[in-house]
Protein backbone atom coordinates (compact mmCIF):
# COMPACT_ATOMS: atom_id res chain seq x y z
CA UNK A 1 0.00 0.00 0.00
CA UNK A 2 1.44 3.30 -0.91
CA UNK A 3 1.98 5.90 1.70
CA UNK A 4 -0.61 8.47 2.71
CA UNK A 5 -0.07 12.11 3.55
CA UNK A 6 -1.44 10.90 6.60
CA UNK A 7 1.14 8.37 7.23
CA UNK A 8 3.66 11.36 6.99
CA UNK A 9 2.01 13.36 9.36
CA UNK A 10 1.79 10.36 12.10
CA UNK A 11 5.55 9.91 11.62
CA UNK A 12 6.36 13.01 13.22
CA UNK A 13 3.69 12.73 15.63
CA UNK A 14 5.36 9.83 17.07
CA UNK A 15 9.21 11.06 16.72
CA UNK A 16 9.67 8.68 13.83
CA UNK A 17 12.56 10.31 11.41
CA UNK A 18 11.16 10.51 7.69
CA UNK A 19 13.65 9.03 5.03
CA UNK A 20 13.24 10.61 1.31
CA UNK A 21 15.46 10.04 -1.81
CA UNK A 22 15.22 11.47 -5.24
CA UNK A 23 14.48 8.90 -8.69
CA UNK A 24 14.41 10.23 -11.72
CA UNK A 25 13.22 6.34 -13.58
CA UNK A 26 11.82 3.21 -13.19
CA UNK A 27 14.42 1.78 -12.48
CA UNK A 28 15.37 3.94 -9.70
CA UNK A 29 11.91 3.32 -8.15
CA UNK A 30 11.87 0.04 -8.66
CA UNK A 31 15.04 0.00 -6.25
CA UNK A 32 13.78 2.25 -3.86
CA UNK A 33 10.27 -0.08 -3.65
CA UNK A 34 12.74 -2.60 -2.52
CA UNK A 35 13.29 -0.46 0.55
CA UNK A 36 10.82 0.74 3.30
CA UNK A 37 11.90 4.54 2.41
CA UNK A 38 8.53 5.77 2.64
CA UNK A 39 9.27 9.23 0.00
CA UNK A 40 10.34 9.78 -3.24
CA UNK A 41 11.07 13.05 -4.37
CA UNK A 42 10.91 13.60 -8.45
CA UNK A 43 13.31 16.66 -8.11
CA UNK A 44 14.05 19.15 -10.08
CA UNK A 45 17.59 18.31 -9.68
CA UNK A 46 17.98 15.97 -12.79
CA UNK A 47 18.68 19.50 -14.52
CA UNK A 48 21.98 18.76 -13.41
CA UNK A 49 22.46 14.67 -12.66
CA UNK A 50 20.81 13.53 -15.60
CA UNK A 51 20.48 16.39 -18.19
CA UNK A 52 24.14 17.74 -17.13
CA UNK A 53 23.48 21.31 -16.52
CA UNK A 54 24.94 23.65 -14.37
CA UNK A 55 21.70 24.18 -12.08
CA UNK A 56 18.17 23.25 -12.49
CA UNK A 57 17.15 26.13 -13.57
CA UNK A 58 16.22 24.93 -17.49
CA UNK A 59 14.06 21.77 -16.43
CA UNK A 60 10.68 22.47 -17.89
CA UNK A 61 7.18 21.34 -16.47
CA UNK A 62 7.07 18.85 -19.65
CA UNK A 63 10.41 17.42 -18.00
CA UNK A 64 9.69 16.51 -15.05
CA UNK A 65 6.18 15.12 -16.27
CA UNK A 66 8.03 12.68 -18.02
CA UNK A 67 10.42 11.29 -14.97
CA UNK A 68 7.11 11.33 -13.08
CA UNK A 69 5.60 9.08 -15.18
CA UNK A 70 8.83 6.84 -15.13
CA UNK A 71 9.18 6.91 -11.81
CA UNK A 72 5.60 6.26 -10.84
CA UNK A 73 5.69 2.89 -12.93
CA UNK A 74 8.65 1.83 -10.70
CA UNK A 75 7.13 2.68 -7.26
CA UNK A 76 4.20 0.86 -5.78
CA UNK A 77 5.15 1.72 -2.49
CA UNK A 78 6.10 5.34 -1.58
CA UNK A 79 4.68 8.63 -1.44
CA UNK A 80 5.70 10.51 -4.86
CA UNK A 81 6.09 14.21 -4.64
CA UNK A 82 7.06 15.99 -7.98
CA UNK A 83 8.91 19.10 -8.11
CA UNK A 84 7.38 22.37 -10.34
CA UNK A 85 10.10 23.98 -11.64
CA UNK A 86 11.43 26.94 -12.28
CA UNK A 87 9.18 29.75 -13.74
CA UNK A 88 6.28 27.29 -13.60
CA UNK A 89 4.10 28.62 -10.84
CA UNK A 90 4.41 32.72 -11.53
CA UNK A 91 0.55 32.95 -10.68
CA UNK A 92 -1.84 30.84 -8.97
CA UNK A 93 -3.65 29.75 -12.54
CA UNK A 94 -0.36 28.76 -13.67
CA UNK A 95 0.88 26.78 -10.88
CA UNK A 96 -2.52 25.18 -10.79
CA UNK A 97 -2.24 24.16 -14.14
CA UNK A 98 1.25 22.83 -14.21
CA UNK A 99 0.54 20.92 -10.88
CA UNK A 100 -2.17 19.19 -12.37
CA UNK A 101 -0.16 17.90 -15.41
CA UNK A 102 2.31 16.73 -12.70
CA UNK A 103 -0.51 14.67 -10.80
CA UNK A 104 -2.73 13.80 -13.84
CA UNK A 105 -0.30 13.06 -16.34
CA UNK A 106 2.69 11.91 -14.04
CA UNK A 107 0.75 10.30 -11.74
CA UNK A 108 2.49 11.64 -8.38
CA UNK A 109 0.95 11.64 -4.93
CA UNK A 110 1.98 15.66 -4.01
CA UNK A 111 3.95 18.12 -5.98
CA UNK A 112 6.77 20.72 -3.91
CA UNK A 113 7.88 24.65 -4.94
CA UNK A 114 10.28 27.03 -3.24
CA UNK A 115 9.06 30.15 -1.67
CA UNK A 116 8.00 31.21 1.80
CA UNK A 117 4.98 33.99 2.67
CA UNK A 118 5.06 35.34 -1.25
CA UNK A 119 3.80 31.85 -2.02
CA UNK A 120 1.51 31.11 0.71
CA UNK A 121 -1.82 32.03 -1.58
CA UNK A 122 -0.68 29.92 -4.53
CA UNK A 123 -0.15 27.02 -1.71
CA UNK A 124 -3.50 27.97 -0.47
CA UNK A 125 -5.43 27.25 -3.89
CA UNK A 126 -3.74 24.40 -4.31
CA UNK A 127 -4.64 23.10 -1.37
CA UNK A 128 -8.03 24.17 -1.84
CA UNK A 129 -8.43 21.95 -5.46
CA UNK A 130 -7.18 19.06 -3.50
CA UNK A 131 -3.49 19.43 -4.90
CA UNK A 132 -1.27 17.97 -1.77
CA UNK A 133 1.91 20.76 -1.62
CA UNK A 134 5.39 20.65 0.25
CA UNK A 135 7.53 23.49 0.84
CA UNK A 136 10.97 24.37 0.21
CA UNK A 137 12.64 27.34 2.18
CA UNK A 138 16.62 28.29 2.65
CA UNK A 139 18.85 27.19 -0.05
CA UNK A 140 16.31 27.38 -3.05
CA UNK A 141 18.52 25.66 -6.63
CA UNK A 142 15.77 28.20 -8.32
CA UNK A 143 16.85 31.07 -7.15
CA UNK A 144 20.72 29.98 -7.62
CA UNK A 145 21.63 32.95 -9.79
CA UNK A 146 20.48 35.55 -7.50
CA UNK A 147 21.50 33.93 -4.09
CA UNK A 148 24.10 31.86 -5.19
CA UNK A 149 24.88 28.59 -3.48
CA UNK A 150 25.10 29.24 0.28
CA UNK A 151 24.01 28.74 3.67
CA UNK A 152 20.81 30.29 4.50
CA UNK A 153 19.76 32.31 7.80
CA UNK A 154 22.72 33.45 9.17
CA UNK A 155 21.93 37.07 9.99
CA UNK A 156 19.04 38.04 12.41
CA UNK A 157 16.53 39.01 9.88
CA UNK A 158 16.72 35.83 7.50
CA UNK A 159 16.06 33.60 10.25
CA UNK A 160 13.31 35.57 11.07
CA UNK A 161 11.96 35.45 7.68
CA UNK A 162 12.47 31.76 7.40
CA UNK A 163 10.47 31.34 10.71
CA UNK A 164 8.14 33.56 8.94
CA UNK A 165 7.80 31.41 5.96
CA UNK A 166 8.20 28.20 7.42
CA UNK A 167 4.58 29.28 9.31
CA UNK A 168 2.87 30.68 6.82
CA UNK A 169 3.51 27.74 4.66
CA UNK A 170 2.01 25.68 7.30
CA UNK A 171 -0.89 27.86 7.70
CA UNK A 172 -1.73 27.85 3.89
CA UNK A 173 -1.74 24.04 4.65
CA UNK A 174 1.47 22.58 3.35
CA UNK A 175 1.80 19.03 4.69
CA UNK A 176 5.70 19.36 4.70
CA UNK A 177 8.38 21.39 3.83
CA UNK A 178 12.08 20.90 2.61
CA UNK A 179 14.94 22.97 4.48
CA UNK A 180 17.97 23.15 2.86
CA UNK A 181 20.97 24.28 3.72
CA UNK A 182 20.50 26.36 6.55
CA UNK A 183 22.07 26.27 10.20
CA UNK A 184 21.46 23.14 12.04
CA UNK A 185 20.20 24.99 15.63
CA UNK A 186 17.57 27.12 13.17
CA UNK A 187 16.07 24.07 11.51
CA UNK A 188 16.00 22.87 14.54
CA UNK A 189 14.30 25.43 15.82
CA UNK A 190 12.35 25.96 13.05
CA UNK A 191 10.94 22.13 13.20
CA UNK A 192 9.95 22.52 16.83
CA UNK A 193 7.67 25.42 16.14
CA UNK A 194 5.56 23.69 13.22
CA UNK A 195 2.88 20.51 13.30
CA UNK A 196 3.90 19.50 9.75
CA UNK A 197 7.23 17.80 9.29
CA UNK A 198 10.02 19.22 8.01
CA UNK A 199 13.00 17.28 5.82
CA UNK A 200 16.30 18.12 5.86
CA UNK A 201 18.74 18.36 3.86
CA UNK A 202 22.33 20.30 5.07
CA UNK A 203 20.16 21.41 7.92
CA UNK A 204 21.42 19.21 10.59
CA UNK A 205 19.65 16.64 12.63
CA UNK A 206 17.22 18.22 14.03
CA UNK A 207 14.50 17.98 10.96
CA UNK A 208 11.84 15.46 10.91
CA UNK A 209 13.68 13.67 8.40
CA UNK A 210 16.09 13.67 5.57
CA UNK A 211 16.25 13.91 1.88
CA UNK A 212 19.53 13.50 -0.42
CA UNK A 213 19.83 12.94 -4.21
CA UNK A 214 20.39 9.51 -5.30
CA UNK A 215 23.48 10.12 -7.28
CA UNK A 216 25.14 11.43 -4.23
CA UNK A 217 24.82 8.85 -1.84
CA UNK A 218 24.97 6.28 -4.35
CA UNK A 219 28.45 7.25 -6.09
CA UNK A 220 27.42 8.45 -9.29
CA UNK A 221 27.79 12.31 -9.57
CA UNK A 222 31.21 13.09 -9.08
CA UNK A 223 30.82 16.60 -10.45
CA UNK A 224 30.39 17.99 -6.80
CA UNK A 225 29.79 16.25 -3.56
CA UNK A 226 28.33 18.71 -1.24
CA UNK A 227 29.34 18.95 1.94
CA UNK A 228 25.96 17.54 3.64
CA UNK A 229 26.00 14.22 1.98
CA UNK A 230 27.03 10.99 2.55
CA UNK A 231 28.56 8.46 -0.05
CA UNK A 232 27.12 5.21 0.54
CA UNK A 233 28.32 3.30 -2.41
CA UNK A 234 31.14 4.16 -5.61
CA UNK A 235 28.56 2.80 -7.78
CA UNK A 236 30.38 5.23 -10.40
CA UNK A 237 33.46 3.22 -10.04
CA UNK A 238 31.94 -0.13 -9.99
CA UNK A 239 29.93 0.43 -13.43
CA UNK A 240 33.71 2.05 -14.76
CA UNK A 241 35.34 -1.23 -13.82
CA UNK A 242 32.11 -3.33 -15.41
CA UNK A 243 32.20 -1.22 -18.74
CA UNK A 244 36.08 -1.71 -19.16
CA UNK A 245 35.66 -5.38 -18.20
CA UNK A 246 32.84 -5.56 -20.99
CA UNK A 247 34.71 -3.70 -23.39
CA UNK A 248 37.98 -5.93 -23.07
CA UNK A 249 35.83 -9.17 -23.16
CA UNK A 250 34.21 -7.85 -26.60
CA UNK A 251 37.40 -6.94 -28.22
CA UNK A 252 39.06 -10.59 -27.37
CA UNK A 253 35.88 -12.18 -28.50
CA UNK A 254 35.46 -14.04 -25.23
CA UNK A 255 32.26 -12.30 -25.42
CA UNK A 256 29.73 -13.21 -26.17
CA UNK A 257 29.81 -16.94 -25.74
CA UNK A 258 28.14 -19.94 -27.22
CA UNK A 259 25.66 -19.96 -24.13
CA UNK A 260 24.73 -16.07 -25.06
CA UNK A 261 23.83 -16.84 -28.59
CA UNK A 262 20.55 -18.67 -29.96
CA UNK A 263 20.79 -22.11 -32.49
CA UNK A 264 19.29 -22.55 -36.08
CA UNK A 265 19.14 -26.10 -38.03
CA UNK A 266 22.03 -26.04 -40.34
CA UNK A 267 19.95 -27.50 -43.27
CA UNK A 268 17.84 -24.68 -42.16
CA UNK A 269 20.52 -22.06 -42.56
CA UNK A 270 22.20 -23.34 -45.50
CA UNK A 271 18.75 -23.52 -47.64
CA UNK A 272 18.07 -19.74 -46.21
CA UNK A 273 21.63 -18.60 -47.74
CA UNK A 274 21.33 -20.79 -51.18
CA UNK A 275 24.28 -23.31 -49.78
CA UNK A 276 24.07 -26.99 -49.95
CA UNK A 277 22.21 -28.66 -47.04
CA UNK A 278 24.59 -30.49 -44.48
CA UNK A 279 24.83 -33.94 -45.15
CA UNK A 280 22.89 -36.77 -42.65
CA UNK A 281 25.17 -36.92 -39.27
CA UNK A 282 26.16 -33.82 -39.43
CA UNK A 283 25.65 -31.28 -36.71
CA UNK A 284 22.50 -30.02 -37.35
CA UNK A 285 22.51 -26.99 -35.49
CA UNK A 286 24.46 -23.63 -35.90
CA UNK A 287 24.94 -20.96 -33.04
CA UNK A 288 24.21 -17.81 -34.40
Amino acid sequence: MRTQLSDIQRMKDRGERLVMVTAYDYTSAQLVDRTDIPLILVGDSLGMVIQGNSSTVPVTIDEMVYHTKAVMRGSSKALVVGDLPFLSYTSPEQAIQNAGKLMQIGGCGAVKLEGGVNLAPTVRRLVDLGIPVMGHLGFTPQSVNQIGMRVQGKTVAHARQLLDDALALEAAGAFAIVLELIPAALAKAITARLHIPTIGIGAGVGCDGEVQVWHDILGLYSDHLPRHTKRYADLGSTIEQALTQYAHEVRERSFPTAANSSVIDANTLAEALGEQTVSVGASAKVAV
